[in-house]
C-alpha cells in the first residue's frame, strides 16, 4: 500500500515539476534586451550625415520568391561538385570551416565543417552544412535589398569582388552598381569559428532620394533525412529563433506549409534560422535593431527564414549601412554562449533545445565535459559523473534506506490495522497516521530519491542526445560512438548474419548488461508484500532492456554504472540496517 502511495506521489510531483518549470521560467526570468544598433546613415564619403534619413513606411517583408529563387525543378538538380565548379567564387577558409561565396547572387552557399566528419570512418568527408541552389540539398544564406523605383541586386546579379579569400584576417568586399547612381556593397568578415559579419551599404550618387530596406535570409530545400539528425519527441529540428521575445521551438516544417499564405510572421527577431540536432544556420540583425521576420515556405519542400528592416529614404550624396551576422556551424555550447554573452545575441544558446530542465542540464553538461577533458575518454567521464551523482545523493539514499527499514519493522502492525479496519477506511487511515507518528516514520521519505533521479536521468538523456561534444566519441572495444546505439546486436549474431534487426529488437550487449544489473539490483531489494508488485519487479528489468536498447550507448553506460553502484550501496546498507533485508513477521 505504502509502496504504491510513494510511487503515485513521485509521479504526480514529477509531472508538476515538468509542467510548472516552463511557466515560471518564461514569466519570471526573461532576458533583458540590450540595444546596440549598428545601422547608420552617412554621407557618400563615409562620414556621418548631419541628420538621420527620414523613415518611410513601416517595414514590409520582401517576397521570399523575389529574394531568392524557389526550389529548382527535379530535372535541374545536379551533383554538387558540378555546380561548385561553375561560375566565380571567393574561397572561405578558417580553422573551423571551408567553403566559398558565390559571386552570382552574393550567396554563402558552400560551407563544410572541417572539425566534424559525416561518419566515424577515418576517410569520411567533412559535414556539409550549406550547398548551392540546384543541388539535392540546397541550403544557403544571402543578403539583399528591396526598393521603390530603383533597380536593386537580385539572385542572378554578378558581383565584383575586392579580395581573394575570406579568412579571419582578410575581409572581402563585393560591389555592384545599377547604372542609375546607386552602388551596393557587402563587406564580409569572419571569425575563427562560425560567425560571419556582413555589412551592407548602399551609396546614393543619384539626383533623387531612394527608399529601400535591407534584409537577410536563409533558403533551404527539403528536410533533413539523416536518421541521426531528424526530430524526436524531445528534440526540435526545423525552423527556430528568438522571435517576439521568446525562443521558438513549436514551429516545424509542416506548420509553415499549413500556415496562411504559407508564412508565419513575427514583429521582432533577435535571430532566426534552421536547427538540426547538431548544426545551426541563423541570421542575426544588429543587437537591439528593429526588424520584422518570417518563416515561410515559398514552394513545396522549400523553406525560408527572413528578416527585414524598415524602409529608409537615402538622400542624394548619402549612404545607408546596416550590419547583419550569419551563424553557420556546430552547436558547441561554449561557442554559442560566447556569442550570446560577448556579442549580445539574445538566447543564442537556446538553439540547443535543452527543454524545461535547462537550468539543470547545462551544469551537468559542463561537469561532464570537464571530466572528459581530465580523463580523455567520454565513457570514463560518464562513469565518473555517475559516481559523483551517487556520492552527492548518498545522504538522501541513506535516509531512504533507514525509512524503508523502519517500514519493514512496523509492517506487521500495519497489516494488523488494515485487517482490523478493512471496512472503515477513514478509521484505518487515522490509525495508520498515528502509527507513523508513534514510530517516527515518514511514509513519503522513499519518494525523494525517485524525484531527484527523474530530472537527473532526463537531464543526462538530453545532454547525451544533444551535446555535439559527445558526437562520435569512442569508449572501449566495440563502442566507437557513445552518441549512437550499441552496434552489436544479438539477433544477427553481432553482425555475422546479413540483416539489421528492427529497433525494438536491436538488443545489444549493453542492453543485456543493463537488464542483468537491474535484475540483480531488484533481487537485492526486499520482496514486496503485494504479489502484483512482485511480478512487476520481475518483469521490469527485461522490459527496460528492450526499451533502452535503441538509445545512445552513453545513456546505457550511465544506467549500468548507476545500477552497479546501487548494488554496492545496497549491500553496505543491508549490513547497516539488517531489518531492511529481513522478511516481515506474519
Amino acid at each position: 500500500m505504502d509502496d504504491k502511495r510513494n510511487l503515485i506521489a513521485a509521479i504526480l510531483l514529477s509531472v508538476a515539476i515538468l509542467i510548472g518549470w516552463n511557466f515560471v521560467a518564461e514569466r519570471f526570468f526573461p532576458t533583458p534586451a540590450q540595444p546596440d544598433v549598428t545601422r547608420t546613415v552617412a554621407g557618400a564619403n563615409g562620414a556621418p550625415a548631419s541628420a538621420p534619413a527620414a523613415q518611410g513606411q513601416p517595414s514590409a517583408l520582401p517576397s521570399p520568391t523575389a529574394a531568392a529563387p524557389a526550389a529548382p525543378a527535379p530535372q535541374t538538380i545536379r551533383p554538387i561538385d558540378v555546380v561548385l565548379a561553375e561560375g566565380r567564387r571567393i574561397p572561405i577558409e578558417t580553422p573551423a570551416i571551408r567553403g566559398s561565396i558565390n559571386l552570382t547572387g552574393a550567396r554563402i552557399d558552400d560551407i563544410t565543417l572541417t572539425k566534424y566528419r559525416q561518419t566515424i570512418k577515418k576517410d569520411s568527408p567533412a559535414v556539409r552544412l550549406f550547398a548551392p541552389g540546384g543541388t539535392p540539398a540546397a541550403y544557403f544564406a544571402s543578403l539583399g535589398w528591396a526598393a521603390q523605383g530603383v533597380q536593386v541586386p537580385g539572385a542572378n546579379t554578378v558581383w565584383t569582388a575586392k579580395g581573394t579569400k575570406l579568412t579571419p584576417t582578410s575581409p572581402v568586399t563585393l560591389s555592384w552598381a545599377n547604372g542609375t547612381g546607386q552602388t551596393f556593397r557587402i563587406e564580409y568578415r569572419i571569425d575563427s569559428n562560425y560567425l560571419i559579419t556582413a555589412k551592407q551599404t548602399v551609396v546614393n550618387a543619384g539626383t533623387a532620394p531612394v527608399s529601400l530596406n535591407s534584409f537577410a535570409l536563409i533558403d533551404r530545400l527539403g528536410k533533413p533525412t539523416d536518421p541521426h539528425e531528424v526530430d524526436s519527441w524531445t528534440i526540435h529540428v526545423g525552423p527556430t529563433g528568438y522571435l517576439d521575445g521568446k525562443s521558438v521551438f513549436d514551429v516545424d516544417y509542416d506548420d509553415v506549409e499549413e500556415a496562411p499564405n504559407r508564412s508565419v510572421r513575427y514583429a521582432s527577431a533577435a535571430w532566426l534560422g534552421f536547427t538540426d540536432k547538431y548544426w545551426l544556420a541563423a541570421i542575426i540583425p544588429a543587437k537591439g535593431e528593429r526588424v520584422t521576420a518570417a518563416i515561410s515556405s515559398p514552394a513545396p519542400n522549400n523553406y525560408q527564414t527572413l528578416f527585414a528592416r524598415d524602409f529608409t529614404a537615402v538622400a542624394p550624396g548619402q549612404q545607408l549601412t546596416t550590419t547583419s551576422r550569419i551563424f553557420a556551424g556546430a552547436k558547441e555550447v561554449e561557442i554559442l554562449e560566447t556569442y550570446q554573452n560577448g556579442q549580445g545575441i539574445t538566447r543564442l544558446s537556446n538553439a540547443i533545445d535543452w527543454g524545461w530542465f535547462e537550468f539543470f542540464e547545462v551544469p551537468i553538461f559542463k561537469l561532464l565535459h570537464w571530466l572528459f577533458l581530465q580523463l580523455g575518454n567520454f565513457g570514463l567521464a560518464i562513469m565518473a559523473l555517475t559516481l559523483i551523482i551517487r556520492l552527492l545523493m548518498f545522504p538522501i539514499a541513506n535516509r531512504q534506506f533507514a525509512s524503508m527499514a523502519q517500514m519493514r519493522v512496523v509492517q506487521p502492525k500495519m497489516k494488523a490495522l488494515q485487517d482490523r479496519y478493512k471496512d472503515d477506511k477513514p478509521k484505518m487511515q487515522q490509525e495508520l497516521m498515528k502509527l507513523y507518528k508513534d514510530e517516527k516514520i515518514n511514509p513519503l521519505a522513499g519518494c525523494l530519491p525517485i524525484l531527484i533521479q527523474i530530472p537527473i536521468f532526463y537531464a543526462l538523456y538530453k545532454v547525451l542526445m544533444l551535446a555535439i561534444e559527445m558526437r562520435h566519441q569512442p569508449f572501449i572495444l566495440w563502442i566507437k560512438d557513445l552518441s549512437a546505439p550499441d552496434p552489436l546486436h544479438i539477433l544477427n549474431l553481432f553482425g555475422l548474419l546479413p540483416f539489421t534487426p528492427p529497433s525494438i529488437l536491436a538488443i545489444g550487449l549493453l542492453a543485456v548488461i543493463l537488464g542483468v544489473t537491474m535484475w540483480l539490483q531488484f533481487r537485492l531489494n526486499p520482496a514486496p508484500a503485494d504479489p502484483v508488485q512482485a511480478q512487476v519487479f520481475k518483469i521490469m528489468p527485461w522490459l527496460f532492456m528492450f526499451i533502452m536498447a535503441p538509445f545512445a550507448a552513453g545513456l546505457l553506460l550511465y544506467w549500468i554504472t548507476n545500477n552497479i553502484l546501487s548494488i554496492g550501496q545496497q549491500q553496505w546498507m543491508y549490513r547497516k540496517f539488517p531489518a531492511l533485508k529481513a522478511a516481515p513477521t506474519k
